[in-house]
């Protein structure tokens, strides 16, 4: 798994590329646990190049999304390729945190 981040405005943007499962979700989520105590309050996951999440995978999104929350920000998700967007739907997580097709439509929803 690979993480990079990039700001568009005030709007942080992190792409996450690869696989997210329970050997590379600490990474995970203490990169985006560091990025929401920088400052991060409008943060978007960008999955566009996620190959599959496990559950530990989702577990980091709903704790970033919280987290982000709890800071006084929203996290918001885009670019799910189809397998991503399958385990999203039969998770409940499509309906859990705020999904957009495109980059673009994630930052504007801000």
């Amino acid at each position: 798994m690979e993480m990079s981040e990039r700001n568009v405005g005030d709007v942080k943007v992190v792409a996450i590329k690869g696989d997210l499962d329970t050997t590379t979700a600490p990474d995970a989520e203490a990169y985006l646990k560091d990025a929401v105590e920088h400052g991060a309050r409008k943060l978007v996951l960008n999955l566009q190049k996620l190959d599959y999440t496990s559950s530990a995978g989702l577990r980091v999104f709903l704790a970033t999304a919280k987290q982000v929350q709890a800071a006084g920000g929203t996290m918001r998700v885009c670019c799910l390729n189809e397998t991503v967007d399958e385990i999203f739907d039969s998770s409940g997580f499509s309906s859990i945190l705020d999904v957009s097709k495109t980059e673009e439509e994630a930052r504007a929803a801000f």
